[in-house]
């Protein structure tokens, strides 16, 4: 296992990356909390593991966990994946952490001898299966340069912003406007509806003028069908995120008002028990606010990722 790619986390994220390692021809043994969801990639060639401590042997293992916490619990808890004699030699970590957290993580591993680098990344699991994720590293320049190529297999493109903990400032900042950017884009699109405009419509036109984006190209079939149990991303998910980029704007005094209203906005979606679908029924509530009742337009519509 000694060249083998070791990988802790397959949630909708994991799953997709790791299948993208392994069609590139890499080598990849998994882990994951939940045994079944890593069995079905068994068929892909890889190898299921039962003790992350089996991981110890790989050369590079890449972590892709929710929080700061959980990715301490797969590294240093009970049976984590540095706690025995034998110790991989690279951890990647891909999970949207805050840099505090990182920075705290970095020091004890490269105390234990072992090599630490960040790489986030942009776009969801539909985003991942098609091989556009973007994945932005930061870390010793070397060491990005070691794991280059499997960051190039997983995504289109893959880029170094510096030193330690940068790309959790990246990835911070990037999900803040992933936060923005929904919150405008749903507020305009009831506008456009209330005023009459359908919303396949009104989305199809942003989506080919100057302000579309791979984002709202692939988030257009939801917002007109309505299909928010098609789930990329939650409304939880997207709160610590949001969390996150307010306590970034607060340590580097940065001022952040779009972010902060945006914030509260997704605040009362948790609030309102939005658990297990996607953050898109942002358009619902705005709409609610509105005083729009949305219906599906049952319309076919391409998101833009089709190879």
């Amino acid at each position: 296992m000694a060249n083998q790619i070791g990988w802790i986390g397959l949630g909708r994220m994991g799953e997709a990356m790791v299948k993208r390692l392994l069609k590139a021809g890499h080598g990849a043994s998994v882990w994951n909390r939940t045994r079944s969801k890593a069995e079905p990639l068994a068929e892909y060639g890889a190898e299921i593991v039962r003790d992350k401590t089996d991981l110890a042997g790989c050369e590079v293992v890449f972590t892709m966990v929710s929080t700061t916490d959980d990715l301490k619990e797969v590294l240093f808890g009970d049976g984590g994946l540095v706690t025995g004699t034998k110790k991989p030699q690279v951890v990647v970590d891909s999970s949207s952490i805050s840099q505090e957290g990182s920075a705290e993580i970095r020091a004890r591993l490269e105390a234990m001898g072992v090599a630490y680098l960040c790489a986030p990344v942009s776009g969801n699991a539909k985003v991942a299966k098609a091989g556009k994720l973007l994945i932005v590293a930061s870390g010793p320049k070397p060491l990005y340069e070691k794991v280059q190529p499997y960051l190039a297999a997983m995504g289109r493109k893959a880029m170094w912003v510096g030193e330690g903990e940068l790309a959790r400032i990246w990835k911070i900042a990037h999900n803040t406007m992933f936060g923005v950017v929904i919150q405008n884009l749903c507020e305009i699109t009831v506008l456009a509806e209330k005023a009459g405009i359908p919303r396949h419509v009104f989305l199809e036109s942003i989506n080919d003028s100057v302000l579309g984006s791979m984002y709202t190209r692939y988030k257009t079939p939801m917002l007109s069908n309505l299909t928010f149990d098609q789930v990329t991303f939650t409304p939880k998910l997207l709160l610590k995120d949001m969390d996150l980029g307010m306590s970034a704007a607060k340590s580097h005094g940065v001022a952040m008002p779009a972010a902060a209203a945006t914030r509260e906005s997704v605040a009362r979606l948790v609030g309102r028990g939005y658990d297990h679908i996607d953050f898109a029924v942002l358009l619902a509530e705005t709409a609610k606010d509105a005083g729009l009742e949305l219906k599906s337009e049952n319309v076919k519509l391409g998101d833009g990722l089709e190879s």
